[in-house]
């Protein structure tokens, strides 16, 4: 059988003057086959070699074969470029002469002419490649990532209930929860996290924070930068409301709390009835 949108081997069954038709086998020649255009075509090519082609729709919708190599393949998820929005949707580059859509209903953002957008490979109703940026289903869950190791990913998509979804390496299906969102993140960002923990199903539990001991010094350093700007003053202190707290500091008010305690043994800053002050040495 010949399988829209994946790569395969197929067999020379036939030459004629604008290419050669390819298909399982010489003896299936008569069920099914499809043309690989003649400037595809190696070179001495003969009756019965074996090429190996990806198979896509043309512009007229006939199945046809290629010996490039496209950015994506059924099923697969990678990061493609967009050429243009059209009144459909946008055409994403991937690699082919003819551009693969990605359909409005299937964009979790509007995207926008010249950026890149992670997308995964699908066959439509109307039996036509096609992309979406709703990836959850196609990321794998057999990465060899362990706990507190390091990893990048890309935002695609947000959820109020439950945080940020991520994929890893663009890959793996991975989860930063909502209580771990300190700094504002958005659909597209591409974001450095610890892997907190492996669930069963293999999906990674993610957090922007590092270990709590490493980012007591981290966050230490954030604040003491804002202070700088804000002539040694912080014009709340750790009581204020969660939502001030994560506005102004990119921090949970938990994680302010332990930072501003940290500071405050090292005898850097001090709290006043409203403020927070840093202590000149």
């Amino acid at each position: 059988m010949i399988k829209l949108g994946e790569k395969q081997k197929l067999t020379v069954v036939k030459k004629v003057d604008f290419g050669v038709y390819l298909a399982e086998s010489e003896e299936k020649a008569e069920e099914e086959k499809v043309l690989l255009p003649k400037k595809q075509v190696p070179a001495d090519v003969t009756i019965g070699a074996e090429l190996d082609v990806f198979i896509y729709r043309d512009s007229d919708d006939r199945m046809i074969a290629t010996t490039k190599s496209p950015k994506i393949t059924l099923g697969q998820v990678a990061m493609l470029h967009v050429k243009e929005v059209g009144k459909i949707g946008a055409f994403m580059d991937w690699g082919l002469e003819k551009d693969v859509l990605l359909p409005f209903r299937e964009q979790t953002r509007k995207v926008k002419s010249g950026e890149d957008v992670l997308c995964a490979l699908y066959i439509d109703k109307s039996d036509r490649l096609a992309v979406t940026m709703n990836v959850y289903e196609y990321l794998r869950t057999d990465s060899s990532y362990v706990k507190d190791d390091k990893a990048r990913g890309t935002v695609y998509e947000m959820s109020k209930n439950f945080g940020a979804f991520v994929a890893v390496d663009d890959i793996y299906s991975g989860l930063i929860p909502k209580k771990e969102l300190t700094s504002n993140v958005q659909i597209g960002d591409d974001v450095t996290v610890r892997i907190t923990g492996i669930r069963e199903d293999g999906k990674l539990d993610l957090s922007l924070r590092d270990k709590a001991y490493l980012q007591l010094d981290t966050d230490g350093e954030a604040i003491l930068k804002y202070m700088e700007k804000h002539n040694g003053h912080i014009g709340f202190t750790d009581k204020a409301d969660p939502e001030i707290i994560k506005s102004e500091m990119q921090m949970s008010k938990n994680q302010f709390k332990r930072a501003i305690g940290h500071l405050m043994k090292n005898g850097q800053v001090k709290i006043t009835a409203d403020s927070i002050e840093r202590i000149d040495r």
